[in-house]
């Protein structure tokens, strides 16, 4: 009797699992079904939006079609009527331009003093004053003072002036040991240095562009400034120690350096001595290939050219800053006699000769000088 009931039990339980596995077949395929509808759905819909994009991407480009087409009508009537009105303005620009152009020239030549008018025509003679020093160096008078002393500072790096009472003494052979010395507290760069007025204005050596106004009396530094631009190349092939090159002439203070921005050509700047502001800037037609040296000389550059290894100095290249001068006209001119080069050289406009240094010799060079045309 145990053995039947315990059977019955079995029967009842298996049949209850038999009902609820045929719920669970029964429910996966409701929901298998409902997936399928849900699919449907989805794909209708998926494909009535490809349909209705097709329809907008086709409105867009008609649309962009019209406006170009609307663009090239606008840009027609407007050639057609504004012509005249382009060229009245282009024509204004012209007149603003070259009268901007002439005051510019009429404020250069109230700061530049147009009564200098003389030019070079040649170099007469030279005189090799004293060979002394090192290849590289410079030599050269102050002449913004009445005083006859001579000042030499050799070699490309250093900080030690040489002053002497007068061209007399530097000559005689125990000159160095009648030198007053005078000892710098930055040293220099190149062999562009120059003394005017009892300062002496120098490139600082270790600077890109850092000129230094020495007040050689009181051995002090009174000023300094940057030379926009300046110091990046020599600027002159020749010398390439030498990337800012100071000048005077009957003006005051040039510098003179190269730019690669501009093909390696030289730039002028001409500086203030007194306040160390720059006060305008030339980019020139000179260009700083097979030059060795340059000079200014009433408002006008020019640059000495040579041989890499050395041969006849010539000016080949001039230019004015005012247009005083047809430089096209200018013939070449040679330096007389000498075969080599110049580290330096140097226009003393209380003197009207070139102080150069050329191979350890202290040269000077006498000038032939005409009027400006």
């Amino acid at each position: 009797m145990q053995d039947a009931a315990l059977m019955n039990y079995i029967d009842r339980r298996i049949l209850s699992l038999e009902k609820r596995l045929e719920k669970c077949n029964q429910d996966i395929l409701d929901y298998v079904e409902e997936f399928r509808d849900f699919s449907k759905m989805v794909l209708s819909r998926l494909a009535g939006l490809n349909n209705y994009k097709a329809e907008v991407k086709s409105e867009v480009e008609n649309l962009l079609t019209r406006i170009e087409r609307a663009q090239r009508d606008i840009d027609y009537f407007g050639s057609v009527t504004d012509s005249n009105t382009c060229i009245e303005v282009h024509e204004d620009l012209v007149k603003q331009q070259l009268f901007e152009e002439e005051e510019e020239k009429k404020k250069l030549k109230l700061m530049l003093n147009a009564s200098c008018d003389h030019m070079l025509a040649g170099i007469k003679s030279l005189k090799i004053v004293k060979k002394t020093g090192d290849k590289h160096g410079s030599w050269m008078k102050d002449p913004g003072k009445k005083h006859t002393k001579i000042y030499v500072l050799n070699g490309s790096v250093n900080n030690v002036i040489l002053e002497f009472a007068n061209i007399m003494t530097f000559m005689e052979s125990s000159h160095v040991l009648k030198a007053r010395r005078v000892t710098l507290p930055f040293p220099w760069e190149g062999t562009g240095h120059i003394i005017y007025q009892g300062f002496l204005f120098y490139h600082r050596y270790g600077s890109l562009n850092e000129i230094i106004k020495f007040n050689i009396q009181k051995r002090n530094v009174t000023d300094q400034m940057l030379l926009p631009g300046a110091g990046r190349i020599p600027a002159y092939q020749l010398s390439p120690s030498t990337k800012i090159d100071l000048a005077i002439d009957e003006q005051g203070l040039w510098a003179i350096h190269a730019e690669p921005e501009i093909g390696g050509n030289i730039v002028i700047t001409k500086i203030n001595h007194i306040t160390m502001a720059v006060e305008h800037t030339w980019d020139t037609s000179c260009t700083s290939k097979d030059a060795e040296a340059a000079f200014m000389a009433c408002n006008t550059l020019y640059v000495v050219y040579n041989l890499p290894s050395g041969g006849t100095s010539r000016i080949q290249c001039v230019y004015d800053v005012l247009d005083a001068v047809n430089t096209y006209e200018i013939p070449v001119l040679h330096f007389p006699k000498r075969q080599g080069s110049h580290s330096t050289i140097h226009y003393n406009p209380k003197e009207k000769q070139l102080f150069a240094w050329g191979d350890g010799s202290q040269i000077i060079y006498k000038l032939h000088t005409k009027q400006k045309v």
